[in-house]
């Protein structure tokens, strides 16, 4: 697919990587349409990117606000061929400690909630939208990238929610691909290791080039722009379809 030729929609695009996503989307003559509830935030980037960028306040577990800001996204540019899922939490709870008691079952269904169910949600709308495209040369009528984790394979101390819901995001890909194959779409997953993206904000500088030395080579956090550029590469490469890619600089991740 050619990035001139692509209208997407990004969940969690007003930050990080979805952020970094829309602007290399942008860049190359494509339209976005940025789904986020940070509002300041989605407002102020579209308003920067200019007619090619659009924003809705959007809350990617609830069906009736996923269908409203795709509409939206259709009304505005015509048509969906892309969507990009980066909408995600996290949380840092044991199963149990003898300090804390049991992990809280509210916290682990809310990052279920939002991770892996508002990825589904959002895919399952969005494929209706991109199944009524006339498919381009390749056969295509559109392109679905995930976000799921390291922590899918890697889950640390304390990443159980977090790991289950981007686990269950590898997981579903491969289906996905499979159940879509016939409506011309593909499916794709990126699992990012140590990125520089909001959740790392709060850290101090000497944290941040800590965590950085555990990545082999090159030894320092990813740049959201470089999973930008995979969600690219995705894109213009029709062959790549149901799997998932680590875009981790060789980490693995260590108990804690």
């Amino acid at each position: 697919m050619k990035m001139d030729e692509i209208s997407a929609v990004i969940t969690g695009g007003a930050s990080g990587l979805g952020e970094a996503t829309a602007r290399k989307i942008v860049a190359a003559g494509g339209k976005v349409t940025i789904l986020d509830l940070q509002e300041d935030k989605g407002m102020n980037l579209a308003e920067e990117l200019g007619e090619n960028a659009s924003f809705v306040k959007t809350d990617v577990t609830n069906t009736e606000s996923v269908q409203s800001a795709l509409d939206h996204a259709v009304n505005t540019f015509g048509t969906i061929n892309v969507a990009v899922n980066c909408a995600g939490i996290g949380v840092a709870e044991k199963t149990y400690s003898s300090r804390k008691g049991v992990h809280d079952l509210q916290s682990f269904s809310k990052v279920i909630q939002i991770n892996l169910i508002g990825t589904f949600n959002t895919i399952r709308l969005v494929a209706e939208h991109m199944a009524k495209n006339e498919p381009n040369e390749n056969g295509e009528r559109g392109v679905i990238v995930n976000t799921a984790s390291v922590a899918a394979f890697d889950g640390q101390i304390g990443q159980v929610a977090y790991a289950a819901s981007k686990g269950g995001i590898v997981s579903m890909t491969l289906p996905l691909a499979r159940d879509l194959a016939s409506e011309g779409i593909r499916v794709m997953t990126i699992a990012p290791g140590l990125f520089e993206t909001p959740m790392f904000n709060s850290l101090p500088e000497n944290a941040k080039t800590a965590l950085g030395a555990m990545v082999p080579f090159p030894s320092r956090l990813g740049y959201p722009e470089e999973y930008g550029q995979l969600v690219q590469s995705i894109f213009e490469n029709p062959m790549l379809n149901g799997e998932t890619i680590r875009l981790d600089g060789a980490v693995r991740m260590q108990p804690k």
